[in-house]
């Protein structure tokens, strides 16, 4: 099933909740100043965030008085391209990582990061088995010591997808099994070395630190231009991902986002706040718990699936 068709089934719901709410004020009849008052509140209230929406209301009146828009549905168009734009703006934005892009000895190493049930180690595996059917070498490390079971659930995807996984026992120092995980990569010129991590709250200092350490070793041993920050977003979390995002990008580089979980529990609202305010790329977007329910974000088709009627 195409991306295109896929996003608009999974955006059903989100439909709904954000874009059926703003897509009704963008009917045909001529539209008064109280358009872009309600244009703004339900863009709040879709996750957007309040200084962003001001920004996109401003904006849009602008376009609609430089092309003489006299409708509201002539300017929903505008409104779609607009959005469109932001995300592509945005470098990397919906671009899978390519582990030939500056490729030396060293594999490409996508270091996985987010709160707990965010969606990580299942991310993770689904990357890897999308490496592992482009031809790629790919080993894992399972750097979630914490919980038992997620090395065991990165251990299952490991074998579903013929990857190796480098795993050591349960309360293990994770930057220590990053070190071995880079060595074993190396040693068997694997293209991608994947890298999940225990679940943290942005919040709680010390498990950031201990994050910190992961990346400086991975840093160290494969490079800084080879390691990738990739933040798993829960998508129904809102404008609270937005603070995770934004806590995570300050703690280290963050060079994409996979959004999980993204069908009819999520609103649209969060995308745009993280590509225009944090400048961070959405590469992937999850709609389901298949292998190929893990798609690269596409911005033009997202914003039409959003706001189609």
């Amino acid at each position: 099933m195409a991306f295109f068709a896929r996003l608009k089934e999974g955006l059903k719901g989100v439909k709904e909740r954000w874009s059926s709410g703003i897509a009704s004020l963008f009917t045909a009849e001529p539209f008064e100043e109280s358009f872009w008052d309600e244009l703004e509140e339900r863009l709040i209230m879709g996750d957007v965030g309040a200084e962003l929406s001001a920004r996109f209301v401003e904006e849009l009146k602008r376009e609609a008085k430089k092309n003489n828009v006299l409708t509201k549905d002539a300017l929903k168009s505008v409104f779609v391209s607009m959005i469109s734009d932001r995300l592509s703006a945005v470098e990397g934005m919906g671009k899978p990582f390519d582990p030939d892009a500056d490729a030396d000895e060293t594999p490409l190493v996508l270091l996985m990061i987010g709160v707990n049930g965010s969606g990580k180690t299942t991310s993770a595996g689904k990357l890897a088995a999308q490496f592992a059917k482009r031809g790629k070498k790919v080993v894992m490390a399972a750097a979630d010591t914490f919980r038992a079971a997620a090395a065991e659930q990165l251990l299952v995807w490991g074998e579903r997808s013929g990857v190796r996984v480098i795993a050591q026992k349960q309360g293990s120092d994770p930057a220590a099994v990053a070190f071995d995980a880079v060595q074993a990569a190396r040693a068997s010129k694997a293209d991608v070395l994947i890298v999940d991590t225990a679940g943290r709250l942005h919040s709680k200092s010390n498990l950031m630190e201990e994050l910190k350490k992961i990346y400086r070793v991975l840093e160290r041993e494969a490079g800084a231009n080879r390691v990738k920050g990739v933040l798993v977003l829960d998508a129904v979390m809102g404008q609270n991902g937005m603070a995770q995002a934004a806590t995570f990008n300050n703690a280290l580089p963050l060079s994409a986002v996979i959004l999980s979980k993204y069908d009819n529990t999520a609103k649209g609202g969060v995308v745009l706040s993280i590509a225009c305010d944090l400048k961070i790329p959405i590469r992937y977007i999850g709609l389901g718990e298949g292998i190929d329910d893990l798609s690269p974000f596409d911005p033009g088709e997202f914003a039409s699936a959003l706001m189609e009627d």
